[in-house]
C-alpha cells in the first residue's frame, strides 16, 4: 500500500504542500469506497465540511447512491461508477483512476471515524477564520451608516458560532490556546478623531454638569494619551466637586505633570476655551472610535488562533470566547452611552428628552503640539 503522503494527479506539485486535513479525506473517502457501510460511522459530516470541493462532491455522491451489497462490492467496480458518474457534474476533474488512488492510501479504513473528525475539525477552524475576517472587515468598513452597530452584530454572529462549536467538541484539560498574541492595532490619530477628543474636552469643560453624567466614557477609550489624561485630570476635578473652568483644569494638568515645552499652557488653555456642540456627542465619538478599534483587535486575536494548527476546536471556542469578553464591557459602556436619553424636568416643569446636540458651525480648536 502506498504511503498516505504519496503525491496524486490532483495535487498542484507547484505550490505548496497539501495540509494535513487533505490527507484525512483522502483517507476517509478511501475508506468509504472500500467499505460504503462506514458512511453511518461518519457523524454529523457534511460535504460543505471538506476543504477540496472535488472531495466533498464525492462524499455526496456516495450518500446520495444506494448502499451495494457487501458481497457485490469486493467483485464489482459498479458501485464506483455509479458514484464517480454522480460526482462528476459537480467536480469534472474527477476520474476513475484518483478514485483507485484514494482506496490505496487510505490506511486502516476502520479508522473513518476519526478521518471524519478531523475533517470537522479542519471546517471549523476556517468557519472561525471567516467569521473573525468579516468582523474585522465591517470593523473597518468606512462605508457603513452605522459601522459601530453593525460590528457589534457581527460579532454577536461570531459569538454565536463559538456556542455552536464548543457544544460540537468535547471539552479537554488544557483548553486554552498558547498561540503568541498579535501587536494590538494601532489607534486612529488622524486628525478628525484627534479634533474629536479636542473638541469633547473643551466642551465638557464649558458644561462640566453633562459630563458627570457620562460615566460610560473611560480614559482608556482615547487614542491620543495626552487627551485621556487631560479628561482624568476633567472627571477628577467633577468628582472632587471642584469649580469648572479652563483655568482649574490647567491648573489639574500642571500638578499631573502634563505641561512641557511641547504643550503650553497657552495652548492648552485654547484647547479648553473652544467648546463646540455638546459633550455627549462627542463623548460617543471617541467611544465608537474605542468600540471599532477594540473589535479589530479581537479579531485579529482570533484570527491567530485560527490559523495556529495546535489549537484544537474546544481551544479555539475557549480562546474565542476570552477575546470577545474584552469586547463585552466596552459594549455595555456603548449600549448605555447611545440609549434614548432619560427624560428631564425643564425650568419651566415641562418633561422632554435631553437632546445629544451635534457641532455648531464653529472652527474646532486648534491642535496642540503634542507627541503621538
Amino acid at each position: 500500500m502506498p504511503h498516505p503522503t504519496t503525491r496524486d494527479e490532483h495535487d498542484d506539485l507547484d505550490g505548496p504542500p497539501p495540509e494535513p486535513v487533505h490527507y484525512a479525506e483522502q483517507s476517509l473517502l478511501g475508506a468509504l469506497l472500500l467499505d460504503p457501510h462506514r458512511l453511518g460511522e461518519t457523524g454529523p459530516l457534511d460535504p460543505g465540511h471538506f476543504s477540496n470541493p472535488a472531495h466533498g462532491a464525492l462524499f455526496r455522491a456516495m450518500r446520495a447512491a444506494p448502499e451495494p451489497d457487501a458481497e457485490q462490492q469486493g467483485a464489482s467496480p459498479s458501485w464506483l461508477n455509479t458514484v464517480l458518474a454522480a460526482a462528476r457534474p459537480h467536480a469534472p476533474a474527477l476520474s476513475a483512476p484518483y478514485l483507485h488512488t484514494l482506496i490505496q492510501v487510505c490506511p486502516r479504513p476502520q479508522h473513518a471515524a476519526t478521518y471524519a473528525k478531523m475533517i470537522r475539525a479542519d471546517h471549523a477552524r476556517r468557519c472561525l477564520r471567516l467569521h473573525a475576517g468579516r468582523l474585522a472587515q465591517t470593523a473597518a468598513d468606512t462605508t457603513l451608516p452605522h459601522r459601530a452597530t453593525a460590528t457589534l452584530q457581527q460579532a454577536d454572529v461570531l459569538s454565536r458560532f463559538l456556542d455552536g462549536l464548543s457544544g460540537r467538541f468535547p471539552p479537554h484539560p488544557g483548553s486554552l490556546p498558547r498561540t503568541p498574541l498579535p501587536a494590538p492595532p494601532a489607534r486612529d490619530t488622524g486628525d478628525e478623531a484627534l479634533d474629536e477628543e479636542r473638541l469633547l474636552i473643551a466642551t465638557a469643560t464649558a458644561h462640566p454638569d453633562e459630563a458627570r453624567q457620562m460615566r460610560w466614557l473611560a480614559p482608556e477609550d482615547f487614542a491620543l494619551p495626552l487627551h485621556s489624561a487631560l479628561w482624568q485630570c476633567l472627571t477628577s476635578l467633577i468628582h472632587c466637586g471642584t469649580p469648572i473652568d479652563p483655568v482649574t483644569v490647567l491648573w489639574q494638568a500642571q500638578r499631573h505633570g502634563l505641561l512641557s515645552h511641547d504643550i503650553t499652557p497657552t495652548d492648552l488653555l485654547a484647547l479648553l476655551s473652544t467648546p463646540v456642540g455638546s459633550p455627549e456627542h462627542w463623548g460617543e465619538k471617541v467611544l465608537q472610535r474605542a468600540v471599532l478599534t477594540r473589535a479589530l483587535s479581537v479579531a485579529l486575536r482570533i484570527t491567530a488562533y485560527a490559523d495556529d494548527p495546535a489549537n484544537s476546536p474546544h481551544q479555539l471556542a475557549t480562546g474565542g470566547r476570552r477575546a470577545l469578553a474584552d469586547l463585552t464591557a466596552l459594549r455595555s459602556r456603548w449600549q448605555h452611552a447611545t440609549s434614548p436619553a432619560a427624560p428631564r424636568t425643564t425650568h419651566h416643569g415641562l418633561v422632554s428628552a435631553a437632546p445629544r446636540a451635534g457641532p455648531s458651525p464653529r472652527t474646532a480648536p486648534a491642535p496642540i503640539r503634542a507627541p503621538r
